[in-house]
């Protein structure tokens, strides 16, 4: 394996402490996934340089120019603050010709925008709930009556299930109307309200740029949650610990699929990935329902990496190592470059 120079990029407050060793370190929570990367790239035998950025390029350029790394590991999600802008970076990256990890520009852009993604994969026949976009900035139509109720408010562009509570699945107009302007009010942003799908919540780990192979499935699993209450990955679910212990939500690979189930998610998760253009490493977010039918909830690009994110352990199951998933990624990267330099 060659050894390569690996420029980290990262948001410059998340470049762990030159001290930060122990998995008990109370800022091990902070720095974890860096860390992790880090830690696999030393691990190999890579050189390893970190650049931290917010809203310039130039530090970019500067490694570029003085390290000449052979390759960019890209940990950022947005840009000058801003998610939507997280493809500015790969785009520089781009007009650089420097191979990177994870999706290019044209696959962030698509599928971060939980409107635009939608309406391409309905175009090319694939489920996903019904929805419709509420601009911030602008005023709540008068009359939302063609709404099918309940439906789920959640930020048209931001992930980690910022803003998603309990109270974001709503049964009526006026608590849709109240949701939507607290989101507008939280993130400055637009506001999706999408039908809630009831069901069970599968998570898809794709790894490819041409050739793609899928990972064991996830599941979030609600277990002593009351059964009238949505089952939704809102953000204490996704960030508390103790509280999913409390209501015994976990995380877990997928168990008793339905016969048929098991084949068709594959397929159906290889088309979401090309139709949105989508390259590297990413995950698709299903909902099944008790008839069987799977609605894509949303495609993200460049999901967790660290060592106890879904991806990592759906990579772990299918019997890489840690090392060996990260290795993956810088691979993908390199074979991505090297088919565009050949097109």
């Amino acid at each position: 394996m060659k050894k390569l120079r690996v420029m980290m990029l990262v948001h410059y407050t998340l470049i762990p402490p030159e001290d930060l060793k122990a998995k008990d370190d109370p800022r091990m929570e902070k720095f974890r996934t860096e860390f992790d990367v880090k830690s696999a790239l030393l691990a190999l035998g890579h050189e390893v340089q970190m650049v931290g950025v917010y809203d310039d390029l130039s530090p970019i350029r500067k490694n570029v120019e003085e390290w000449k790394p052979h390759i960019a590991f890209n940990l950022l999600e947005d840009f000058a603050g801003i998610s939507a802008f997280d493809y500015y970076i790969v785009s520089f990256l781009e007009t650089l010709r420097l191979p990177y990890t994870g999706c290019n520009p044209r696959g962030l852009l698509l599928a971060r925008d939980k409107a635009l993604s939608k309406k391409l994969l309905s175009y090319h026949r694939i489920p996903v709930p019904e929805f419709a976009v509420f601009a911030f900035g602008s005023k709540i139509p008068k009359k939302l009556s063609k709404l099918r109720f309940p439906m789920i408010v959640k930020s048209l562009m931001e992930e980690g299930s910022i803003g998603i509570a309990r109270s974001s699945v709503v049964e009526n107009e006026a608590e849709l109307r109240s949701r939507i302007e607290l989101i507008h009010e939280k993130t400055q942003g637009d506001a999706i309200a999408e039908e809630y799908i009831e069901g069970r919540e599968l998570y898809v780990t794709v790894l490819g740029n041409q050739k793609l192979d899928i990972l064991p499935i996830r599941e979030l699993v609600f277990g002593e949650v009351e059964t009238d209450t949505p089952r939704v990955a809102t953000y204490r679910v996704k960030w508390n610990e103790n509280y999913r212990k409390r209501w015994g939500i976990e995380y877990q690979f997928a168990r008793n699929l339905p016969n048929g189930v098991a084949e068709k998610i594959p397929a159906l998760c290889k088309r979401i990935y090309r139709a949105l253009d989508m390259s590297g490493y990413g995950r698709i977010d299903l909902r099944l329902t008790a008839d069987n039918k799977a609605y894509v909830l949303e495609a993200n690009p460049n999901p967790g990496i660290a060592r106890d994110e879904d991806c990592t352990l759906s990579a772990l199951k299918a019997g890489m190592s840690y090392e060996e998933f990260i290795q993956k990624l810088l691979a993908l990267g390199l074979a991505r470059r090297h088919a565009s330099e050949e097109s």
